[in-house]
């Protein structure tokens, strides 16, 4: 049995049948090697356990969280999450509590990576700045090795491990600079010298830019960019609170999207992160969102689905208790052609590495406004010729994904970063037939 089954079990025999509860148990391992003026200046790690408790008495829901697990500081806990509870109201939408279900076998793990070294980081580190000669590097390298156990006062037990490794960083000119990521579940999977030869390679592209002129303009997206408009998607729209409360876009069994548009969440691919049971110990698999264009789905908790009257998807997340369910195992279909094939039918437009300080405007429609940033360049007659200057965008994300604006995909998927969390999806790089450009930088 792992700890984390056991604190989970223990945290239900301190409850009794005093209330309904639910336990989200972790213990593992995050750890992170940070570089910066190309050279490793700091190496930390945390290993430790936490206890997260959800329990209904009578209806009075209260929710709690704890780092420490001593037999005497859970028992505290216990009881401090039970006083909490008399003091609630009564949650009308209340779902109650996940029954027993089996959970798909699928768990993405490495062992190399759960107990990664900082050595084998530092290696990676040294790749991503080597292949940057000449220019200074910044950023981090980080693993991660969790097991996860899930068990509630119906009769649900499951657990599982996962793991992840990440390099992202940046390189630097006097003038620019060029960003590129790479995530995998297995660390032997990230190629640093890759990684920082893209990074290296925008920047040095990147030197002296231009002022471009505000405008509506084709472009191609590189992974980074479309994963930001894949989970401001995800948050915003496929999220079954937002459609319950009339604020998302989402018109289910319409077609939305231009028919090259393919977007699902699904754990249980062999490319996917994470476990396949939510926090409510709800089983994950496949959720369809846009199939062919067409919006098919939302993700759902527990509440959600109440209310929709449908099934949870098992899209409880922490913290969606106030923001609502969204999909963490998204992935954006991918095409067949090359990024320069993609390239080489741009007349003229914009190149954009990725995007910064994204801010939703209206999730009705998804216009979001934000910044481009460390590779932004000039398409003229199917080539790349010149750098620009950072530019603003405010630019309805469903609009610019719509029938006929897809002008191709590539073939070139893989995990990127985006926004913010839970921000890294499985996207292409994409050619759209037109953003709304607004201004530089600073307007």
């Amino acid at each position: 049995m792992s700890r984390a089954v056991d604190l989970a079990e223990q945290v239900l025999d301190l409850v009794g049948d005093r209330a309904d509860a639910e336990v989200v148990a972790t213990e593992g391992n995050l750890a992170l090697t940070r570089f910066a003026n190309s050279f490793i200046h700091q190496n930390v790690a945390e290993v430790g356990e936490t206890v997260s408790l959800r329990l209904a008495v009578d209806g009075r829901v209260a929710s709690a969280r704890t780092t420490s697990t001593s037999v005497q500081a859970l028992g505290a806990f216990v009881e401090a999450a039970l006083e909490t509870a008399a003091l609630q109201p009564v949650d009308d939408d209340w779902p109650g509590l996940a029954p027993p279900a089996a959970i798909d076998s699928v768990e993405h793990v490495d062992d190399a990576t759960y107990d990664a070294s900082p050595g084998a980081r530092a290696e990676l580190v040294r790749a991503f700045v080597d292949a940057g000669s000449g220019l200074l590097a910044a950023g981090y390298c980080q693993t991660e090795g969790r097991t996860e156990a899930f068990a509630n006062s119906a009769g649900q037990s499951v657990s599982g491990r996962h793991t992840s490794a990440i390099l992202d960083g940046i390189h630097q000119t006097g003038t620019s600079a060029g960003t590129a990521h790479a995530a995998s579940v297995a660390i032997a999977d990230l190629d640093g010298t890759a990684v920082g030869e893209l990074a290296a390679r925008r920047a040095a592209e990147s030197a002296n830019p231009f002022d471009a002129k505000p405008g509506d303009y084709e472009v191609i997206l590189a992974p980074e960019a479309v994963a930001t408009i894949a989970v401001f998607l995800g948050f915003y729209g496929f999220n079954g609170k937002m459609l319950s409360e009339g604020q998302s876009f989402v018109e289910l069994g319409s077609r939305q999207f231009d028919e090259q548009f393919q977007m699902w969440d699904d754990v249980t691919d062999s490319r996917a992160m994470g476990v396949p049971f939510d926090t409510e110990g709800t089983p994950k698999g496949h959720l369809d969102l846009v199939v062919d264009g067409v919006t098919r789905g939302v993700a759902h908790n527990r509440k959600t689905a109440k209310k929709a009257g449908v099934e949870s998807t098992g899209n409880s997340i922490t913290g969606s208790e106030s923001w609502g369910p969204v999909p963490t195992n998204v992935f954006v279909g991918g095409g067949t052609r090359s990024v320069d094939d993609l390239i080489a039918g741009v007349e003229r437009g914009i190149y954009v590495s990725a995007f910064n300080y994204c801010r939703i405007l209206d999730p009705k429609t998804m216009v979001v406004t934000g910044l481009t940033r460390n590779g932004t360049f000039m398409i003229e007659n199917g080539r790349i010729t010149e750098a620009v200057t950072n530019m603003r965008f405010t630019q309805g994300f469903v609009d610019a994904l719509g029938e006929g604006k897809i002008l191709g995909v590539a073939d070139d998927a893989r995990f990127a970063d985006s926004e913010f969390a839970p921000g890294i999806m499985y996207v292409p790089t994409m050619r759209l037939g037109s953003w709304n450009f607004t201004g530089g930088a600073e307007g």
